[in-house]
């Protein structure tokens, strides 16, 4: 079996590559090459984490696995470690034997940012100027700069319940040459372009905050209760998902389904869009919307370049299991 630490991930994996993992295996997913197993998520009863397995199997890329791992909210404050923890298991397909064990606390962040931003190429009008950011935690910093480099945005405007850590996107802003500006949530309605991503169980984005022809990229809900937008916001918009299944149990559409607001038939897959089989933003004052529930695909997608890569540069460890 090989191993690739943690430690090595980030000169190995590229946002470029992400992107390309992520946008090839939504495509698969909606033309029946690949599909994810059933998702198992829970409160430990623990340090108060979250804690779970994502799995999938990629019939193209022959790639079969899964992702462990969750979320600890004590993990910075008490240890100075991020909050999110994951590894991901490959296995080969025609054996079942274990076949690497990779870091997947760096490969997350790269492919949810990755997810966000394959939607904003596929769903967000060409001439989108403001991007609003809704969070600034560790995440929220991989969304920006993988979502800045979808459209030629001139500005960058935040928002986060604890606002002192709004100066997180500022610099990821001011690096990339843009100017920052805190606003109040009714302020995001200048967007043409809104990244939300938090551990919210309420929603702090309401319908009334979303300008027509906006695109909002719904990145934090992932597990029964969560929400981080008012779910009368997805009848006023179009809505695509990485997977249907988990959006409408898991994700930010679970809330709107179950008042009985839209219908799981409401809800499209954005690789579908991607394959060009239905259509994706078909106007300028359309408001689309992108339920990313974060799919065990993509840590597969990620995770397999990875391992060839460090095989490839002679940095994957290899064990005897």
């Amino acid at each position: 079996m090989l191993i690739v630490p943690e430690r090595e991930i980030a000169d190995l994996m590229t946002r470029d590559a992400a992107f390309d993992a992520v946008e090839k295996v939504f495509a698969a997913m909606a033309s029946g090459d690949a599909y994810n197993f059933p998702v198992v998520r829970e409160a430990i009863g623990h340090e108060d984490a979250l804690y779970g397995f994502k799995g999938g199997f990629d019939q193209a890329g022959l790639t079969l696995g899964l992702k462990a791992g969750g979320y600890w909210p004590n993990n910075l404050e008490k240890r100075g470690l991020i909050n999110h923890q994951s590894t991901v298991f490959l296995f080969d397909p025609d054996t079942g034997k274990a076949k690497a064990m990779v870091g997947g606390n760096l490969l997350t962040a790269l492919r949810t940012a990755a997810a966000s931003s394959v939607s904003i190429k596929h769903l967000a009008r060409s001439d989108s100027k403001v991007i609003g950011m809704v969070g600034a935690g560790h995440q929220a910093t991989f969304q920006l700069r993988a979502a800045l480099e979808q459209r030629n945005f001139e500005k960058v405007i935040g928002w986060n319940y604890h606002p002192e850590m709004l100066p997180n996107i500022e610099k990821v802003a001011n690096e990339a040459g843009l100017p920052f500006e805190a606003v109040d949530l009714p302020g995001l309605t200048e967007a043409d372009v809104i990244i939300s991503i938090t551990s919210a169980f309420a929603p702090s984005v309401m319908a009334e905050h979303i300008s027509e022809g906006t695109h909002i990229a719904c990145m934090g809900t992932d597990t029964k209760g969560k929400q981080e937008v008012e779910a009368a916001l997805l009848v006023k918009a179009d809505v695509f998902t990485d997977e249907v299944a988990q959006s409408i149990s898991i994700g930010e559409a679970q809330h709107a389904v179950a008042q009985g607001l839209i219908k799981e038939t409401d809800v499209a897959q954005l690789g579908a869009v991607i394959n060009g089989t239905i259509a994706g933003r078909t106007s300028d004052d359309q408001i689309t919307l992108f339920d990313g529930t974060g799919v065990g695909l993509q840590d597969l997608a990620v995770a397999a370049s990875v391992v060839d890569l460090a095989v490839e540069k002679g940095i994957a460890i290899e064990v005897d299991f």
